[in-house]
């Protein structure tokens, strides 16, 4: 003996029953949580790649900032020391630090340097960023 299949509402029935029937399913919003999960993965990917590209801004702003404090020191020395070759100490150990000094004067063995470190961010291109240091004895002989 066969069993009839349970009658339908046809074109009337605009919701079923989930397998448990607790809640109505509306056919229409059969997988709009995908769709809000990509999106969500999407805009999640964004904020991710942001953080890190603040990130590596602060770290390149830190380096090329670090690097000519250093060389603004080590400038303020040699200027005491050998006044003509101050800068090119200077540009030497700014250059093992990974940025190109710019700009180095020395004046009354007070030490003005400049340095600049090129970086490529997404969607925006090459950029540069530049760092500025003086240096010298806390009392400057006239």
């Amino acid at each position: 003996m066969r069993k009839a299949a349970p009658p339908t509402g046809g074109r009337h029935e605009a919701t079923r029953l989930s397998r448990r029937g607790e809640a109505p399913i509306n056919p229409k919003e059969r997988g709009s949580a995908t769709l809000w999960g990509v999106a969500l993965m999407g805009l999640l990917m964004v904020v991710a790649t942001a953080f890190a590209t603040v990130g590596s801004v602060r770290v390149a702003l830190h380096r090329v900032n670090g690097a000519a404090d250093l060389s603004a020191l080590a400038a303020a020395k040699l200027a005491i020391i050998n006044p003509e070759g101050a800068c090119a100490g200077a540009a030497a150990l700014a250059t093992q630090n990974g940025v190109e000094l710019t700009q180095c004067e020395i004046t009354n063995e007070v030490a003005d340097v400049r340095t600049s470190l090129p970086f490529s961010l997404p969607l925006l291109g090459t950029r540069t960023l530049t760092g500025r240091a003086r240096a010298g004895p806390a009392v400057t002989t006239p």
